[in-house]
């Protein structure tokens, strides 16, 4: 059986969509440690010690991944964040 080579993209295609999507959050001068944690905590599910690495990574490096999964789920996570005016990214 011969292979039609129209369907290999397709198959590409798939497999490049199975990568886990990505939630960075950018550091502001705006929003305190508390508020950033207890949105973090709100968004991703993570424990009060997660959240806290996460946001003094953000404070520290101007910004941080914070959140990988399907994209789905990472449009979740950044709309939660965002809800508070927060900065967010999703990579793919």
């Amino acid at each position: 059986m011969s292979t039609n080579p129209l369907e290999q993209p397709e198959q590409e295609d798939e497999i490049l969509t199975q990568d886990p999507a990505r939630v960075i959050l950018f550091n502001d001068d705006i929003h305190t440690f508390d508020e950033v944690i207890a949105q973090l905590i709100k968004a991703t599910g993570c424990a009060s010690h997660r959240a806290e690495a996460l946001a003094m990574e953000v404070h520290t490096n101007g910004k941080a991944v914070v959140f990988a999964g399907e994209l789905d789920r990472c449009m979740e996570v950044s709309g939660i964040l965002e809800e508070i005016k927060l900065m967010t990214q999703i990579e793919v």
